[in-house]
């Protein structure tokens, strides 16, 4: 099978425990259920649930009943915060992977209210994966420490210091940018690794630790990768504008790197993290495919 076989067949997994979880859209509540419902089925390529199962497929040999149930709460958490990401009062966009963003579609409110209805969906989910975990502690921890990564101390305060910096149309210098890179966008792929390294018997805490630093580098990579692709990626294949950072006087990597050192660092951080992963799997695990993929990507 080759790696976008692989990860079509994965991603689907993934669609069908989202499918899952989904409320039926019915009763006065039935708009906002659509909305929610709308939001995760035009989702992406689902990397972060597929790096958390494949984290603990590492360690557990096959995916265990609660990496996937948690996967499916990191996927809420990802789309809620694209969501709220997208709105008039953040970067006002109307169009993401191809489709008309939620607010554009159900109206500014009702897009707020979704991507409210979507977090606390996530921690109902995330309950639900402790409650019938057999160790029940391990995935207790492994929980807390993805909420832990979504909100303040990740996330939210990454994306709290970019909207700040943005409003107030201020030149981010390379250390407070390298801040926000390390909570917007790295702490949830951290996230999605540690946790499915977390919930599995066998990871230690060092397994969990290197893990962590190889989820670190790759999503580092992945957003210098981003930051590329917004001068020189294809609208139509991206699924939404590019040049917005230009256009905004946004500082990225590549402001401060160029696209040559950008494309170096890439490949830098791409390259300790697959060495690190390759410790556990050989030079040939999907997972290394994965990050590859991530470090190279046109979408």
């Amino acid at each position: 099978m080759t790696f976008p076989e692989a990860l079509e067949q994965k991603k689907s997994a993934i669609d069908r425990l989202i499918e899952e979880h989904l409320r039926k859209e019915e009763g006065y509540a039935s708009l906002l259920i659509e909305a929610v419902n709308y939001s995760l089925r035009v989702g992406g390529k689902r990397i972060r649930p597929i790096l958390l199962t494949e984290a603990n497929r590492l360690f557990a040999g096959e995916v265990m009943p609660e990496a996937g149930t948690l996967a499916v709460a990191l996927e809420m958490i990802h789309t809620y915060s694209l969501v709220h990401d997208d709105l008039p009062a953040m970067d006002n966009d109307a169009l993401r992977r191809g489709h008309p963003t939620t607010h554009a579609k159900y109206g500014e409110a009702m897009g707020i209210l979704a991507g409210d209805a979507l977090l606390n969906e996530a921690v109902e989910v995330a309950f639900s994966a402790v409650l019938s975990a057999e160790d029940n502690e391990r995935t207790c921890k492994a929980a807390a420490m993805l909420f832990n990564k979504a909100g303040i101390g990740g996330m939210v305060g990454g994306q709290s210091a970019d909207v700040l910096a943005e409003k107030r149309n201020e030149f981010i210098e390379e250390e407070k940018l390298n801040f926000i890179y390390e909570n917007k966008t790295q702490a949830l792929i951290e996230a999605s690794v540690m946790c499915g390294a977390m919930l599995a018997p066998k990871a230690s805490k060092e397994d969990v630790r290197a893990l962590g630093r190889a989820a670190s580098c790759i999503g580092m990579a992945f957003q210098i990768r981003d930051d590329i692709l917004d001068v020189t990626g294809d609208e139509k294949s991206l699924g939404k504008p590019i040049g917005s950072d230009e256009r905004n006087g946004k500082s990225t990597y590549v402001t401060f790197a160029g696209e040559e050192g950008a494309k170096k660092r890439i490949r830098e951080l791409t390259d300790e993290a697959c060495g690190i992963v390759s410790r556990y799997t050989g030079e040939d695990d999907f997972l290394i495919e994965l990050f590859r993929f991530l470090a190279i990507r046109d979408i």
